[in-house]
C-alpha cells in the first residue's frame, strides 16, 4: 500500500505515467488502473492519505484480485525451478508466467508474479540481483588473503596468491593457488578455470588488475596485449569490471568470501610444501563447495552447471594457449630479424628490409608483425648465430645465392663440358671452405652466356695446363683470345698471380 500511496502522490504532482513507472517499478497498465480507480473514487489524495492500509486495499483491490496464501505458496514452490530455467537463453519471466497460468488458470497476474519472484530472489540471493544467462560470463579475481607453502628443507614460508573464477549463471566456482598476480600466473590460472569448466564463456570479467588491464577507463579500458591474445585464442571477450561499480564484480567478491569459510578453513592447520600439494587440497574442498545445495533452492552449483550451463559454453580449442613475449627490432639488410633471447635470426619478406617490426614468440613459434599484419611465422629454434630462412621471403638474387652448393656448381659445369667440370672441382678443392669459391664459380660459369660454351671449354682446358685455378685466369685467357691460340709461348704474356695466396691489387676494391 505504501507503493500505491507513492503512485497517487506522484500523480497528483502531475508526473507522467512513464516517470511514475520508472520511479516505482510498476507497469504502466497497472498504473492506469490505479489512477482510474482513484479518479472515479472522487476523493482527494490528502483524504486518501489519512486512510489505513486496509481501507486503501479495500478501495483499490477487489476481493477476487487479492492473492490467497495458497496461491502464493504454490508460486513460491515453483520459483527454484523457474530460477534455473531463467538462466537459459531466450527464457523470460513472461514465458514462465504464461506456463504457470496454463497450469493454474486462477493464479496470480504477471505484476504480482514478478513482485513475489523478486521478493523470493532477494531472500535466497541477497547479494546478487543481476540475472546471468548460461554461458555468458566468467568473473575472475584474486582473494585478499594469501595462503602459504613451507620449504621442506629450510622451513622458509612463501606466501602465494589465490585466484578465484565463477560462472555467472550456475555459480560453479574454481579456485587455484598461484605464485603471483603477474601476467603469466594470471593467464595460466584463467586457462586452468576454462579447463576445469570444460568450455569457454562468451566473456571473461576481470577486476582492473594490471595483469588484465594496463590502463583503466570508464568507457574504453586498455587491455593487456597478452591477455587479449589469450582471449582471442579461446574465442572469448574481455569485459573489465567498471571502476567504482561494485555490482559488476559482486558475484566473484561473494565467491571470495565463501572461499574463506569453505576452503580456507579446510586448509587451516595443515602444512603444504609445494604448490601442487596445496592445489590438490584446494580442489578437494572446492568439490565439496560446488556440490553443496544452494540456500532455498534444493540443488547445487554443480547440478545447475550440468543441467543449464555446460551445454551453453563454447568448446575448448584443440591446442592450449602458449604465452607469448614480444620485442621490437629492425629488419637487417640481409632480410632477417634477430631474436635476442636465442641469438637466432629469422627471415621476413625482402620488401620489409629496414622496417621496424614486432616479434612475438612463444615456446615453439616466432611470429613477426608489421603494422598489425603478420608477415612471417617460423618454428622457434634456439641455435645461436644461425639463420632460419624461408626462400619465398628472398629477392630473386638472394634466393639464387641461398641455393649455392658445391654440387650445384659441379652439375652446372658438367652440363657444359668435362674440362669445365674438372676446373670447377679444382677451385672448390683448393679453398679452405667451399663458400669461398662460390663467387669464382659463378663468374667462370657465367662466361658461357657471354662468350659461348666452346670458348669457355677451351679456356678451361688451357688453364688446366697452367695449373692455376681462379676466376682471373679464365678472364685473362678470354680477354686476350688465348682460348683460340694453341701456342703455349703466349702463356708468358699472361699477367696473373701465380698463387692463390697472392691477393692482388683488386682484392680490397
Amino acid at each position: 500500500m505504501s507503493k500505491l500511496r507513492q503512485i497517487l502522490r506522484l500523480h497528483t504532482q502531475r508526473c507522467s505515467k512513464l516517470q511514475i513507472a520508472l520511479q516505482t517499478g510498476i507497469s504502466r497498465n497497472t498504473l492506469k488502473k490505479y489512477i482510474k480507480d482513484f479518479t472515479s473514487s472522487g476523493i482527494t489524495f490528502e483524504e486518501l492519505n489519512t486512510l489505513s492500509d486496509q481501507d486503501i486495499e479495500s478501495l483499490f483491490i477487489k476481493p477476487e484480485e487479492k492473492p490467497l496464501n495458497e496461491k502464493i505458496a504454490i508460486l513460491f514452490s515453483r520459483f527454484p525451478a523457474m530460477d534455473k530455467e531463467l538462466k537459459r537463453k531466450g527464457v523470460t519471466q513472461q514465458l514462465l508466467w504464461e506456463e504457470y497460468r496454463k497450469q493454474y488458470p486462477g493464479g496470480l497476474g504477471i505484476t504480482q508474479f514478478r513482485h513475489y519472484y523478486g521478493h523470493w530472489k532477494a531472500q535466497v540471493n541477497p547479494v546478487m540481483h543481476i540475472d546471468h544467462k548460461a554461458g555468458d560470463k566468467m568473473f575472475v579475481d584474486f582473494a585478499g588473503e594469501k595462503l602459504q607453502i613451507i620449504d621442506k628443507q629450510t622451513g622458509e614460508i612463501q606466501e602465494v596468491e589465490v585466484f578465484i573464477a565463477i560462472l555467472g549463471a550456475s555459480q560453479l566456482t574454481y579456485v587455484e593457488a598461484v605464485p603471483s598476480q603477474q601476467k603469466e600466473d594470471f593467464i595460466a590460472a584463467c586457462e586452468g578455470a576454462l579447463l576445469y569448466f570444460g568450455g569457454v564463456p562468451q566473456a571473461i570479467v576481470p577486476d582492473n588488475l594490471k595483469s588484465a588491464v594496463t590502463k583503466s577507463s570508464k568507457y574504453e579500458p586498455t587491455l593487456n596485449e597478452t591477455f587479449s591474445d589469450f582471449a582471442e585464442h579461446y574465442s572469448t571477450t574481455i569485459l573489465p569490471a567498471r571502476a567504482y561499480r561494485p555490482r559488476d564484480k559482486a558475484l566473484v567478491e561473494s565467491a571470495v568470501k565463501i572461499s574463506y569459510t569453505r576452503i580456507y578453513t579446510k586448509l587451516h592447520g595443515h602444512e603444504y610444501h609445494t604448490l601442487d600439494d596445496l592445489n590438490k587440497a584446494i580442489i578437494e574442498a572446492l568439490e565439496l563447495h560446488n556440490n553443496t545445495l544452494l540456500k532455498g533452492r534444493g540443488y547445487s552449483r554443480r547440478q545447475q552447471f550440468e543441467e543449464v550451463e555446460r551445454s551453453a559454453l563454447a568448446p575448448l580449442p584443440p591446442l592450449r594457449y602458449e604465452l607469448k613475449k614480444q620485442l621490437f627490432a629492425t629488419v637487417m639488410k640481409n632480410g632477417h630479424v634477430g631474436l635476442s633471447a636465442d641469438k637466432h635470426y629469422y627471415s621476413v619478406p625482402f620488401r620489409f628490409i629496414g622496417k621496424k617490426v614486432k616479434v612475438m614468440y612463444s615456446r615453439t613459434a616466432v611470429e613477426i608483425f608489421y603494422h598489425y599484419e603478420r608477415i612471417a611465422v617460423h618454428p622457434r629454434l634456439k641455435s645461436p648465430y644461425n639463420y632460419t630462412t624461408d626462400k619465398d621471403h628472398l629477392a630473386s638474387t638472394h634466393r639464387f645465392m641461398s641455393d649455392w652448393t658445391p654440387e650445384k656448381f659441379v652439375r652446372w659445369a658438367e652440363d657444359i663440358h668435362e674440362d669445365v667440370k674438372l676446373y670447377i672441382l679444382k677451385i672448390l678443392d683448393r679453398k679452405q671452405h667451399p663458400e669461398q669459391a662460390y663467387k669464382s664459380c659463378v663468374g667462370i660459369l657465367g662466361f658461357a652466356k657471354k662468350v659461348g660454351n666452346e670458348r669457355l671449354i677451351n679456356a678451361c682446358h688451357r688453364a688446366l695446363g697452367y695449373g692455376i685455378y681462379n676466376y682471373k685466369t679464365i678472364q685473362a685467357i678470354l680477354e686476350k683470345g688465348m682460348d683460340a691460340d694453341t701456342e703455349t709461348e703466349q702463356y708468358e704474356q699472361l699477367q696473373m698471380p701465380l698463387h692463390d695466396n697472392i691477393r692482388g691489387e683488386d682484392y680490397y676494391q
